[in-house]
């Protein structure tokens, strides 16, 4: 199974994105093939819903529900961006400890020279 817990998913009705929703559990059901999804919909009002799938069915596959067309899209965490156009970010330079035992890091460096 690709979709895990703690993935994002794209929520889509009759080809028609219609929400996302997190993945708070994955249990298998008392049907062989089949399982517990819970999902955390993240439209609002937030809400929780268990669906009952098929293992291809959590991974992308079109399915049914209440005659309709759904499906689930998992979507990519997302990618830190790079900054200065796409060359990495320099790392700070080793300074002062704050009283947490955290780096103290200088805004006035990061920002850009005119």
């Amino acid at each position: 199974m690709e979709t895990q817990i703690g993935d994002i998913v794209l929520i889509h009705r009759k080809q028609e994105p219609v929400a996302y929703a997190r993945v708070e559990e994955i249990l298998a059901d008392i049907k062989p093939g089949w399982w517990q999804i819970r999902l955390l919909v993240l439209h609002p009002p937030a809400q929780e819903a268990t669906w009952i799938l098929r293992e291809e069915y959590i991974d992308g596959d079109e399915f049914s529900m209440g005659g309709e067309a759904m499906r689930l899209e998992r979507l990519a965490p997302p990618q830190p961006s790079q900054p200065h156009g796409g060359e990495p970010e320099p790392e700070p330079d080793a300074g002062p400890q704050d009283q947490g035992g955290g780096k103290v890091v200088s805004l006035s460096r990061r920002r850009p020279k005119s």
